[in-house]
């Protein structure tokens, strides 16, 4: 530090290293007039006052939430109190949005991992019946019956929906089947795809999966043999002298984001039953 007529100062060198940055920065900054010393001697060297520091952390707290260089400086060269309480809340409210993305993302990659270490865990050679608990679901328009035109424009629409109202929270895309198509052996003739929805988004537009009992069962392979489960799904159900009740639903484990080819890839089947 150097004393001055004012109290101390520190070198740009010091400055630098207390603000964690390099001495170009600093240099930079006085040179385009964003951020000048309170000192610069007739030889040109530098002298930055305590002081200075806050407005130097304001500066890296404004890069940080990606303010340009210009915006800053002209902040600075008209800054009031005025001034710094609007641009301060406009840039909270822009944190709060991204803080709010990084959650769901963090929610997004969260169950990821634990529907993927649940696949790789499970004998999917089994067939159980297990009580669920209901859950929220959005639903795409009906697709029951439709032709391959219908099916991809109904499904374009439900994922942009989706995708527009921050629905995706990690869990599948998954499908319905209504139980007459399940008799006739005609299962990839869908009601319905879905997602669920955390209860914030429950609204008119959601549909309640229904508590109960569900037969739940896991195919492995190309969804071209799924046929071969849901067989083995119905001889369990009479096995067990059960009635299906309205919808199987289907939603993948493992899929083209963990494993290789269609071969290895791991529904689940839970068929409502009473």
């Amino acid at each position: 530090m150097v004393d001055g007529n004012s109290g101390k100062y520190f070198t740009t060198g010091e400055f630098a290293k207390l603000c964690n940055v390099k001495k170009q920065t600093l240099i930079h900054y006085d040179e385009i007039g964003l951020f000048s010393p309170d000192i610069k001697n007739e030889k040109g060297y530098r002298y930055y006052s305590y002081q200075q520091f806050d407005v130097f952390s304001v500066i890296t707290l404004l890069k940080e939430v990606k303010m340009p260089l210009k915006e800053i400086k002209w902040f600075l060269t008209n800054r009031s109190p005025i001034e710094l309480i609007n641009l301060f809340k406009e840039k909270s409210i822009e944190l709060e949005k991204k803080i709010d993305n990084l959650y769901r993302i963090q929610k997004i990659i969260e169950t990821k991992i634990s529907l993927t270490e649940k696949a790789i865990r499970i004998d999917y050679s089994q067939i159980t019946l297990e009580f669920q608990e209901e859950e929220q679901l959005f639903l795409s328009d009906s697709i029951l019956n439709s032709s391959d035109a219908d099916f991809l424009r109904s499904t374009s629409k439900f994922i942009d929906y989706c995708n527009r109202n921050k629905f995706y929270t990690g869990f599948p895309i998954g499908a319905m089947i209504n139980k007459e198509k399940i008799v006739q052996g005609d299962h990839d003739n869908y009601s319905y795809l879905y997602t669920k929805v955390m209860d914030n988004h429950a609204s008119s537009f959601t549909y309640v999966k229904p508590k109960g009992q569900y037969i739940v069962a896991y195919h492995k392979g190309s969804y071209k043999s799924i046929s071969e489960t849901y067989e083995k799904i119905v001889n369990f159900m009479q096995s067990q002298n059960l009635n299906l009740k309205t919808f199987s639903y289907e939603e993948y484990m493992l899929d083209e984001v963990s494993v290789k080819g269609y071969e290895n890839y791991l529904t689940k089947i839970m068929v409502e039953v009473g």
